[in-house]
């Protein structure tokens, strides 16, 4: 881009006087003595090399050059304005874009009420929500390609680079066909699932909470023997619904309907999933700083 040859001070000086066509009323419009005024017109005359304004005992009118200056002027001090205006509100949390990560469990909880929450506070700026599972949201926070995530189990190693601040903390429950002789119970002790074929997402989009899951089932006594994988909850539940196995899940997985599943507490019971907003600590921008004062939760701890 090209520097302009034209400084904004002597176009604004132009135009109040091609609005004015009097030396007297611009100068204090301007809030300046006559003599700066007519030095600024004579400066931006020397750019252009042409006159703009012809001074007779008439008064003052624009020249044909000033009458094709004027509306390149008005527009480059309007795009100005605009501009400084844009970024004073970006600046200070106004308007802007905000890039969400979530897993899709999370709208299931969290996140409805985090969303409705921030655009009732924050009405100017637009969110970009985007469904992930937690390893691809830990990936595009560190790539820059979203700036907040909300996932379950953050890992422990990603804590300096992130920031982490946990919102929500439930309680897994057991997930069987309908026809299992265990649905029949309100209450299903994990060994009883030893010998089950189980149904859960891939390691690899989510290894803590996978680990965590399989950890349940050593405490109990047994490993699982997993025989099918399924990406998202909804789509575990509907392999589980047509008898492929068994599951162990958040407990908000229950508002999935199930036609043919059935969600039963499990014991021991005491284990909990993490669900927590996540962050760059590089990055501490005023929408992410209001998200964060919107989601609340624990607060993060002390570095």
């Amino acid at each position: 881009m090209e520097r302009p040859e034209l400084p904004l001070g002597q176009l604004h000086v132009f135009v109040v006087l091609a609005e004015e066509l009097h030396f007297g009323r611009a100068a204090a419009r301007l809030g300046i003595a006559q003599p700066p005024l007519s030095q600024q017109i004579r400066r931006l005359e020397d750019r252009v090399g042409h006159a703009l304004f012809r001074r007779g005992p008439g008064g003052v009118a624009l020249t044909p050059a000033g009458r094709e200056l004027l509306p390149a002027a008005r527009r480059a001090l309007s795009g100005l304005a605009e501009g400084l205006a844009a970024a004073r509100a970006v600046g200070g949390g106004r308007a802007g874009r905000l890039r969400i990560g979530f897993a899709a469990s999370l709208a299931l909880t969290v996140l409805p009420g985090l969303l409705r929450t921030y655009r009732q506070r924050h009405p100017g700026v637009d969110l970009d929500i985007r469904e992930m599972t937690t390893a691809p949201q830990l990936a595009a926070l560190h790539e820059g390609t979203i700036d907040v995530g909300l996932l379950r189990e953050p890992p422990a190693e990603e804590e300096g680079a992130l920031g982490f601040r946990t919102v929500l903390r439930e309680p897994f429950a057991a997930v069987l066909p309908a026809a299992h002789p265990l649905a029949a119970r309100r209450t299903v002790r994990l060994a009883e699932l030893a010998d089950e074929p189980f149904v859960l997402l891939p390691r690899a989009v989510g290894p803590q909470l996978y680990d965590q899951i399989v950890g349940l089932c050593a405490e109990a006594g047994f490993t699982p023997r997993i025989a099918q994988h399924a990406v998202e909850w909804q789509t575990v539940c509907a392999l589980v619904e047509t008898g492929l196995g068994v599951s162990l899940a958040p407990a908000s997985i229950r508002r999935i309907r199930l036609q043919g599943g059935a969600f039963r507490r499990i014991d021991p019971g005491g284990a909990r999933t993490r669900v927590a907003v996540a962050w760059r600590r590089d990055d501490p921008g005023p929408l992410v700083a209001q998200l964060l004062a919107a989601v609340g939760g624990e607060p993060p701890p002390r570095g």
